[in-house]
């Protein structure tokens, strides 16, 4: 009896919700929830990735959506159980909607539910051909004018975009564009990405030659192809590269290589996008319904401007530039940054008998990569967690359900840990001259990337080097001036050198949109990405949600999509369900689309 008592609880929950929703009865499921509740919907209720915070919230998103909605059959998942910890009961449910499936995650605190993820797993009548359902691929029988299936493929190619347009095109074909165009054929929804690199991965392959994964592969499968057991925990870029490039071509995708986007607008009467793109030396022209962005976190370079630049003789570029350490064998070289490219680069460059220094200008959160994946990601993102029964879906839902609201508060001990065990590591950080921080409310990695995407490295050897000495640093300032052959920091420290690399980082997201489209709509958009938490490069007021990401804009039909691997994969199923209902022509009517606070 005492195993099956938190089912009970759960099940008289769900009950009472499903009776109160059925019935229209807004204030009687209102009832059901915690003051202090949260409900973060993934597209089920809301068209929208949006959490609803405390029961007004809740309340006013109901009467706007329910009556639409029409959900139905809430109960524990197929095959789960609730479980009891320290006053929380948690459970996986499954319910309906009227046009869809749901799964999602509840705890339970007091009898009421303090947080509840809502997540769209497929559109009734839209299903993925999976499992029984798969398709045959060989066709059985006799036919005169069979075509085989490398035909079939070829046609395809050879009128989608010509004689026959897609319903969505998406610009940038990294790991972003390549997991939702996955996502978008099996849904059936005609869509060609465009890349303007020779091959698929080669976002990953013209990087610095020391870039590696710096998380575990548990976190880092792609949609419907997980990596093979004996995977490498972190793995090489060009080994990235080339599964990247494998993975386009046997998920079948449209993927226009060496095509570059010149220009995009949309029409507001036909409800289309003309985009123009060469492609062979010729300039062809599309016209979807829909635009995605996929041109990635990491690739609209923020390039300073410091005095004197045009009059140094040695190598400077940005980062994203830097073609290794092989050319630069006994020089001097000035990385400006401390984040993690800052590192990597300096790493290499030192380990190929380089003079490398390091200009640190702001502090800089360091945690150490096999503390990261013990303490940090062990729980959903390691092998002991598969060996416990975790499937990566489910540890997408478990991080997807804590609101971010209360994230940094789950955070804060994970990296109260981690300080306590690598005291040592940061003491002698610190007396080389390196200024730590832990962010800025002690809540460490995950919320300083959720925030800003930048300001940390995961240790996989460098500060070692700047503890040694071997990387030398200069922290605490910045850079004054540029000569022919060194580099003036504002303290008067001159710092000869061959080569500089500006490891400063990435702009938002909408200045993609800004070149391709137009600066009104970029402006129209406002800032991507960050929480609106406040701290630093992350201006208030609160967003709630990444701002502008897998989800509808102010400008229609215009989505950005991407993120790391974890991000690509489980925002990529919802992006594609947005997708296909609007193909379809089903309501999506957007609740809460967000405000624009930030520009860029």
């Amino acid at each position: 009896m005492l195993d099956k008592a938190p089912n009970g609880k759960v099940s008289d929950l769900l009950n009472a919700l499903d009776k109160a929703l059925s019935a229209g009865d807004v204030e009687r499921a209102v009832e059901l929830f915690q003051t202090d509740c949260y409900w973060r919907d993934l597209v089920t209720f809301t068209w929208n990735i949006k959490t609803m915070e405390g029961k007004d919230q809740v309340r006013d998103m109901l009467k706007a959506r329910l009556a639409d909605t029409k959900p139905s059959n809430w109960e524990i998942a197929d095959g789960e159980g609730a479980s009891e910890a320290d006053g929380i009961t948690e459970v996986w449910i499954q319910f309906e909607t009227g046009v869809a499936r749901g799964f999602g995650h509840l705890r339970m605190k007091d009898g009421r539910i303090w947080t509840l993820l809502t997540t769209m797993s497929e559109l009734k009548g839209h299903e993925e051909p999976l499992g029984f359902d798969r398709p045959m691929g060989a066709k059985h029988g006799a036919d005169r004018n069979r075509k085989t299936w490398k035909e079939e493929r070829e046609a395809e190619a050879a009128e989608l975009g010509h004689s026959r347009q897609p319903y969505c095109v998406i610009i940038g074909g990294g790991q972003g564009g390549i997991a939702l165009a996955a996502r978008l054929r099996q849904l059936n929804v005609p869509t060609i990405v465009i890349e303007k690199n020779e091959r698929p991965g080669d976002s990953w392959r013209k990087r610095y030659k020391s870039l590696c994964l710096h998380d575990p592969v548990w976190y880092d499968h792609l949609p419907y192809l997980p990596f093979p057991r004996n995977w490498p925990v972190f793995a090489p870029k060009d080994k990235i590269g080339d599964w990247l490039e494998m993975y386009t071509k046997v998920m079948e995708l449209n993927y226009w290589n060496s095509t570059v986007c010149k220009k995009a607008s949309f029409d507001e009467k036909t409800r289309e996008w003309t985009v123009v793109v060469e492609r062979d030396g010729k300039e062809i022209v599309l016209k979807p319904k829909q635009l995605v962005l996929a041109t990635g976190m990491s690739a609209k370079a923020n390039m300073p401007k410091f005095e004197g630049m045009e009059a140094f003789k040695g190598d400077q570029h940005h980062s994203s530039q830097h073609p290794g350490p092989d050319k630069y064998k006994g020089k001097k070289a000035v990385v400006i940054g401390s984040n993690n490219s800052s590192h990597d680069i300096c790493a290499a460059l030192w380990e190929n008998d380089v003079d490398v220094t390091m200009v640190q200008r702001s502090s800089t959160h360091i945690v150490k990569s096999d503390s990261l994946m013990e303490i940090g990601l062990g729980s959903l993102y390691s092998e002991q967690a598969v060996q416990s029964g975790m499937t990566t879906a489910k540890a997408d839902l478990i991080f997807a359900s804590l609101p971010y609201k209360i994230m940094h508060e789950f955070q804060i001990p994970v990296y109260n840990a981690i300080r306590e065990r690598d005291a040592d590591f940061y003491k002698r950080l610190e007396k080389a001259g390196f200024l730590l921080d832990y962010g800025e409310d002690g809540s460490g990695l995950f919320m300083k990337y959720l925030r800003r995407g930048s300001g940390y490295y995961i240790d996989v050897g460098a500060s070692e080097l700047i503890a040694n000495g071997s990387i030398k640093l200069k922290s605490g300032v910045d850079v004054k001036k540029l000569t022919a052959h060194s580099v003036i920091l504002s303290d008067g420290t001159e710092l000869p050198a061959d080569l500089v690399v500006y490891a400063t980082g990435y702009g938002s997201m909408n200045g993609w949109a800004a070149d391709l489209i137009s600066k009104e709509v970029a402006d129209k958009v406002g800032k991507v990405w960050g929480l609106g938490s406040n701290t630093t490069k992350d201006p208030g007021p609160w967003e709630g949600e990444q701002r502008n990401m897998w989800k509808p804009t102010q400008q229609e039909a215009l989505w950005f999509h991407g993120g790391n691997l974890h991000q690509s994969r489980h925002y990529s199923q919802f992006l594609s369900l947005q997708l296909k209902a609007r193909m379809e022509g089903i309501a999506t009517p957007v609740y809460g689309l967000q405000k624009v606070h930030h520009l860029g």
